[in-house]
């Protein structure tokens, strides 16, 4: 171990699917591991609500 050399972690490109976004965090200083962020689409749609007519 000659030489100090800075931290790296390779670039991981972002992962998709279907309903799924992974993407990389950015290195923190001390951190032992490099963690993901997971974005997930909603797959539900919002209607508002209507009051029912009455008889």
């Amino acid at each position: 171990m000659s030489g100090q050399q800075p931290k790296t972690r390779p670039k991981v490109p972002e992962g998709k699917s279907h309903l799924l976004t992974t993407t990389q965090k950015a290195i923190t200083e001390g951190a032992f591991f490099v963690g993901y962020n997971t974005t997930w689409e909603s797959f539900q749609k919002e209607v508002p609500y209507e009051t029912p007519k009455k008889p």
